[in-house]
């Protein structure tokens, strides 16, 4: 049994400083999609320590899910995917708090969160419904929100950026979500996006280990350096 110590956040700090690590105990991130990218966002928070993360997401881990999301394996199948993560997150931060929302975030229940009482959003979901309501909300919120776009059908980690939704190009969900967004009169929304051509066009999309998971940790980067900047 091993006790609890700063020395998790050594090499942290080596890097960031002990101040950055203080304002990062002291933040609450939100993160909406516990699967291939949202997964990878929640253990890179964690592992920062980050004090505060809230997981949304209604799914259960299924074996097609082994192939990519960190929290899939044979002895997590048929558990929710919420649950699966706050045990990941506690066994590297046991001092973070971490509350779990098994919904899908839509907008007849959108009110059941209040992204106010947030520092940062992420949204690491694939539907463009759920997207546009977190993007909305937390921009009526103030609160700094960070939108994956699509990971599938790619093979280049290399080929995600960081960029502003207006200036995105090749992703077909970003495509649709300027467009929506436009109509809302949003522009300013960074995202993370690849600029890689579709892989394959087939009606379910193929996806393998290192791409969702670059984008994940890509996500994790930015939100880390906008807490602490």
């Amino acid at each position: 049994m091993y006790t609890i110590s700063e020395a998790r956040h050594e090499r942290t700090v080596n890097l960031l400083g002990r101040e950055a690590l203080d304002i990062l105990k002291k933040s609450k991130v939100i993160i909406f999609g516990v699967g291939g990218v949202g997964g990878y966002v929640a253990e890179a928070l964690a592992r920062c320590g980050v004090g505060s993360i809230d997981l949304v997401d209604k799914d259960v881990v299924s074996e097609s899910n082994i192939n990519r999301q960190i929290i899939a394996s044979y002895d997590t199948i048929g558990q929710n995917k919420t649950e699966v993560m706050k045990k990941r997150i506690l066994s590297v931060n046991p001092e973070a708090k971490v509350k779990i929302y098994n919904m899908f975030y839509l907008p007849d229940n959108s009110d059941e969160i209040d992204l106010s009482a947030y520092n940062y959003v992420v949204d690491a979901v694939d539907t463009v419904t759920a997207k546009i309501e977190i993007i909305v909300n937390s921009k009526k919120c103030g609160v700094p929100v960070i939108s994956s776009m699509g990971t599938g059908n790619k093979l280049n980690p290399a080929g995600f950026c960081v960029s502003d939704i207006s200036k995105t190009s090749v992703c077909p969900l970003a495509k649709v979500m300027r467009r929506e967004l436009k109509k809302r009169e949003i522009t300013d929304v960074k995202v993370i996006y690849s600029k890689e051509e579709p892989v394959s066009k087939l009606q379910v999309p193929g996806s393998v280990a290192f791409v969702p998971s670059a984008a994940g940790l890509l996500i994790a980067s930015e939100v880390i350096k906008d807490l602490t900047s």
